[in-house]
């Protein structure tokens, strides 16, 4: 029993969900004498075992999702970009005071470091300045970021040191689902699992991570907490050869650029770039999964290619708020035609044409994801966000020569959802005393490293108010 423990199912402090978020503020409580129980509805790290990552044509649609679900969340199956700079990755931005944040970006980065994270940091020193001078030439802004990489191999083995560093400080019960918060007038009171089971806690941090954005989401309606609707970005997943953005990949190793569309004014934006990596399959788990299409990169295993996404952003207004749903849609529309995702050279959608296995196999750039089916994705994505992503990648042209080849492959459709965002305080309490919420799945994070400061800032507030 952990230290601090007493009998039967009442704790000090409940958290829901063993991602990045829930990992980091379980790590906060570990040593704090409080009784803690973390909770999370897939499987533990040793069990996680995705069928897409052993080489399946196809999602199985397993239950639930072993690639975005179980200890480590979806952060396990990435190749761990750890972005060091508060101006992306998330709104604690709004939330926090700037030189908090960004002493809390310190410590979280610290803290990986501790546990096995490589020495390297890119995105610094005076051929960054250069870069972002070429690409305003270029029409773009590029946003200079200090980044970490931990690649696939380093995720892992961060995760497993973690996950033995609080093996024998707190409860971690896998494979145990949620389905209720219990509170009252004076705040929270505890947690109701699928089995039936109560749990009963005087702090609860809820940590559910974007596959659990939909589970928050009716939490929140059912207690009447307040949300607001994010926006989705929907685009492709660009693959070139790597020598075409050797010299971005070399000081800045993700190159963070924006674009306004001139036809449309749009936002687009490169997205979770992954030099010398693979296309993978990607499932988004939940009760009604699809498969999209996503980005990984290796500290040690290198391909000849490059890839990256491009990604067009979109607010929805009145009457429309159902985002999520939007872009489930448009990534089942490329399930239905291709059975996964599609694949299309940039020459071929110019030419309005489809891809076929006989032009890609003609091409200068080999694909890294074999299951994708040779196709056409006029059929799949608007018009609208067609132009918008063609005009970017011929302003990306111009800063790195190639992007714009008729060679460079287009798999589609990559979609990002970021959760609705709740009311939050500045401690990331909800309008449920003791009841915060935190990470990507409360629209409060977009990646590793800001999942991880708002598990540390509740977990932080637990610890004073306990």
């Amino acid at each position: 029993m952990t230290a601090g423990a007493r009998p039967g199912n009442d704790y000090d402090v409940i958290i829901v969900g063993a991602g990045t978020s829930g990992i980091f503020a379980a790590l906060e409580l570990a040593d704090s004498g409080l009784r803690v129980l973390l909770l999370e509805k897939g499987s533990d790290l040793e069990d996680r075992t995705c069928p897409l990552r052993k080489g399946a044509a196809k999602c199985l649609s397993c239950r639930p999702c072993r690639m975005v679900s179980g200890f480590g969340g979806a952060g396990a199956y990435s190749d761990g970009k750890l972005t060091l700079s508060p101006e992306v990755g998330g709104r604690l931005g709004a939330l926090l005071d700037p030189a908090v944040l960004r002493e809390l970006i310190d410590y979280v980065d610290s803290v990986y470091v501790r546990f096995g994270a490589p020495d390297r940091v890119f995105g610094v020193g005076p051929e960054v300045d250069a870069l972002v001078t070429r690409a305003t030439l270029a029409g773009l802004r590029l946003v200079p970021v200090r980044l970490r990489h931990l690649g696939c191999e380093y995720c892992g083995r961060v995760l497993e040191a973690m996950r033995s560093h609080l093996r024998d400080r707190i409860d971690i019960r896998t494979r145990t689902n949620v389905v209720e918060v219990d509170c009252d007038d004076e705040g929270v009171k505890g947690v109701r699992t699928a089995s039936g089971e109560v749990l009963t806690c005087r702090f609860l941090i809820c940590a559910p991570g974007r596959e659990g954005a939909e589970w928050l989401t009716g939490i929140a309606g059912r207690h009447g907490l307040v949300m607001e609707t994010n926006p989705v970005d929907v685009g492709v997943r660009v693959e070139l050869p790597a020598p075409v953005t050797a010299e971005l990949s070399r000081v800045l190793y993700e190159a963070k650029l924006e674009y306004y569309s001139p036809t449309f004014d749009d936002r687009v934006r490169t997205f979770c770039m992954c030099p010398n990596g693979e296309v993978v399959l990607e499932s988004t788990g939940g009760a009604d999964p699809v498969v999209s299409v996503n980005g990984v990169g290796y500290a040690e295993r290198k391909t000849p290619n490059t890839n990256f996404a491009v990604l067009v952003s979109t607010s929805f207004t009145e009457p429309f708020h159902e985002p999520i749903a939007y872009g489930k849609y448009l990534a089942r529309l490329a399930n239905l035609l291709s059975g996964g995702v599609l694949v299309q050279r940039l020459g071929d959608l110019l030419s309005g044409r489809r891809s076929t296995a006989e032009r890609i196999s003609r091409s200068l750039v080999r694909p890294t994801l074999a299951a994708a089916t040779p196709g056409d994705l006029s059929f799949v994505l608007p018009y609208r966000y067609l132009t918008d992503i063609v005009e970017m990648l011929k302003a990306l042209d111009v800063l790195a020569p190639g992007v714009a080849s008729a060679h460079t492959l287009l798999y589609g459709v990559e979609v990002k959802f970021y959760s609705g965002r709740l009311e939050l305080g500045p401690c990331l309490e909800t309008g449920i005393r003791n009841m915060f919420a935190v990470g990507d799945g409360a629209g409060v994070s977009r990646g590793l490293v800001q999942a991880s400061v708002s598990g540390v800032v509740a977990a932080r507030e637990v610890r004073a108010r306990a």
